[in-house]
């Protein structure tokens, strides 16, 4: 039986689950309010959480040894967050988490989510979907970038992130897709003048 109320039932859509079980996952998962222009996590630190994005806009990005930022992940409502690399090993984060938009999220640390998978299976199985969905996600998005024009790998971003341009700036866009502000500029009025 599945409550009504519960925010787990936003973050976990086709799972059900018992009341006791919902308890247990309520215990772990803590909401959290960020304002714009909020840094959620910084180079160097080190990662012991991974985020569900309920409302907002963030952005993951690195920045390279010339001050260049580059755009790794927008995160949206309904997706999930971290500096990966660093939360599943033990070295700390090479990237940046920044608040694009006002967010609400819940926080999963790495302790919590293995209490999880002892205690509710299903959980276990939930979280190795989503990683495999996101592996191929990062690698569908590694071969667009060697294979693909810029106008190309534009037009996916906008499909893949259909109103997301209302909520970041041109540069954010431009490091995502790795290209100048002028070309992402050039490439839109393009696009309009066909």
């Amino acid at each position: 039986m599945r409550s009504d109320n519960s925010k787990i039932n936003d973050i976990f859509k086709d799972l059900s689950f018992s009341e006791e079980e919902i308890k247990i996952i309520e215990s772990v998962f803590h909401k959290s309010t960020y304002k714009k222009g909020s840094i959620l996590l910084s180079a160097n630190d080190i990662v012991d959480k991974q985020y569900y994005i309920y409302s907002g806009c963030l952005r993951s990005y690195h920045i390279d040894s010339h001050g260049k930022e580059h755009t790794v992940q927008f995160g949206v409502k309904d997706w999930w967050i971290s500096d990966y690399t660093a939360f599943f090993s033990t070295s700390k984060s090479i990237l940046n988490i920044e608040v694009l938009r006002d967010a609400t999220l819940y926080r999963l640390s790495k302790e919590d989510k293995e209490y999880l998978y002892a205690k509710i299976p299903q959980v276990e199985s939930f979280f190795r979907k989503k990683l495999e969905r996101a592996f191929a996600a990062f690698q569908k998005r590694i071969l667009s970038n060697l294979s693909q024009t810029a106008t190309e790998r534009y037009i996916s971003f906008i499909n893949k992130y259909p109103n997301i341009e209302r909520s970041v700036k041109n540069y954010h866009i431009a490091s995502y897709l790795g290209i100048t502000t002028e070309s992402l500029s050039r490439i839109r009025k393009e696009l309009l003048a066909n």
